[in-house]
């Protein structure tokens, strides 16, 4: 990271008191300092959850999909149903979950990068003011070793990881592990919750599902043959290609074409079945010790996915698969339960709302808003209804790209190659099938100017780069 990033990072941190504001607490209910814990998948796209196929009914994708333990969090708290991540792979989308802020002011704007040591984030902050941190599972900041920067006490594995039996860090010294990886990352935070019950805790525990090189060898045997016989449905946006590829011909249509084929479908919902039960045991965990009512528990991912749209698989694009993430809240103590939430709500939104929280100023150089009143059933005036996401070019064929979304419209741009710029009206076209960057100059100049805008409040610049 380079010193003027450095900067806008760490901002005026050391300036800042962090003694809880004084009259929060008398406003509800709800302790002045909560418990946290953040539970974050790797992959998991917007619609794979039972709560949302029964909601989509005949236009659900896999209608049959079970998943009780985020149902369960959707009718007992809130469930965020237009959530986005401004940076769609996985460490610019858990770095915006930890700092608050977009990947060009943290640096990690790819996959390799480590994420520094100095940095501030929720767990730094909230560690500071006297809460217990911890961290388990999947951290997905390049082969980064070592103590999880901002937690006192982690458990955590190199890189990917191995689905079976993989080595984890713990606190510093590698430890051999048996057993499915993401129920090794529970058993520990399981532990360590019983173990700190008494104090205030922040933790996070990340799940390695259900990124890709799954297979039914690298699942437990109790999920290895569920959903046989199934069937996903295929979407209308399948038959298209993006557009910085070439159009499908009429032979290609209606192949399967690598993530649009049914038996990866049920691969990939099996890993989901096997991060939710692990999700319901932390929850049953929060209910034995009866610390449910006093702990913001947070569910998501890092990024969307594509399972066929557009021809794609994986994520970085700017389309709404690769975008939309789940987002679950539940604080029994301060929101109301089966609330579901339209508004527009960011990965840099989280770290805001737990300090917040938990009566903690929020740090200024911050970009997410705090969605407590939200949460909570009263919409702020200022809330925001466009955001900007973007993309660099790392590994695969997705080219560089940037753009905005507002609660209606999107508007991509590929600095490089203008003609592969897309409009979508999405209020009339959810699936992005019909690009309006040429048939409605109103609504381009329209979305271009709230791009400008967009940009402009979080200084970021263009890519400058010279085309190869």
């Amino acid at each position: 990271m380079n010193r003027a990033m450095m900067r806008g990072f760490l901002g005026i941190s050391t300036v800042l008191t962090l003694g809880v504001l004084t009259g929060q607490a008398a406003e509800t209910k709800a302790p002045a300092k909560p418990n946290f814990i953040f539970v974050i998948s790797d992959d998991h796209r917007w619609d794979a959850m039972g709560v949302v196929q029964r909601e989509h009914g005949d236009k659900g994708r896999y209608p049959w999909f079970e998943t009780p333990a985020m149902d369960r969090m959707a009718a007992e708290g809130v469930r965020f149903r237009n959530a986005f991540i401004t940076h769609s792979i996985c460490s610019p989308g858990r770095a915006g979950f930890l700092t608050g802020q977009y990947t060009h002011v943290n640096g990690i704007m790819d996959n390799d990068t480590h994420f520094p040591a100095t940095a501030i984030t929720h767990a730094t902050l909230l560690r500071d003011a006297g809460y217990q941190t911890a961290y388990f599972g999947k951290w997905h900041m390049g082969d980064q070793k070592g103590q999880r920067p901002g937690f006192q006490y982690s458990a955590s594995f190199h890189n990917q990881g191995i689905y079976t039996n993989c080595p984890f860090e713990i606190n510093g010294v590698m430890t051999p592990t048996t057993g499915w990886v993401d129920d090794v990352s529970t058993d520990m935070a399981i532990t360590w919750l019983r173990e700190h019950k008494e104090k205030s805790f922040s933790m996070v525990v990340g799940f390695k599902s259900p990124h890709n090189r799954r297979g039914a060898e690298r699942l437990p045997e109790r999920l290895r043959h569920l959903y046989e016989g199934k069937t996903t449905r295929p979407t209308p946006n399948m038959a298209l290609a993006a557009s910085y590829h070439k159009p499908l011909t009429a032979e290609d249509v209606g192949k399967p074409r690598g993530l649009s084929e049914n038996a990866v479908h049920l691969d990939y919902l099996r890993h989901i079945k096997g991060a939710d039960e692990n999700l319901g045991r932390l929850l049953d965990t929060l209910d034995e010790l009866k610390l449910s009512d006093d702990t913001v528990i947070v569910y998501t991912s890092d990024n969307g996915y594509y399972l066929g749209e557009h021809g794609l698989g994986d994520k970085r694009a700017l389309y709404e698969e690769g975008l939309r993430i789940p987002f679950l809240v539940r604080y029994p103590r301060l929101f109301p339960k089966g609330k579901p939430v339209d508004e527009l709500v960011l990965n840099v939104d989280m770290a805001p709302t737990f300090l917040d929280l938990a009566g903690l100023p929020v740090h200024p150089g911050m970009h997410g808003k705090s969605f407590k009143e939200l949460a909570s059933g009263k919409k702020p005036a200022d809330w925001r209804t466009a955001f900007l996401t973007y993309y660099r070019k790392e590994l695969g064929d997705t080219p560089t790209c940037y753009g905005v979304r507002t609660t209606e419209a999107k508007l991509v741009v590929y600095p490089f190659n203008p003609e592969w710029n897309e409009v979508y009206n999405l209020a009339v076209d959810p699936y992005e099938m019909k690009n309006l960057v040429k048939d409605d100059p109103a609504l381009t100049a329209k979305l271009t100017k709230e791009l400008d805008v967009q940009m402009k409040a979080v200084n970021y610049k263009p890519p400058q780069m010279k085309k190869k």
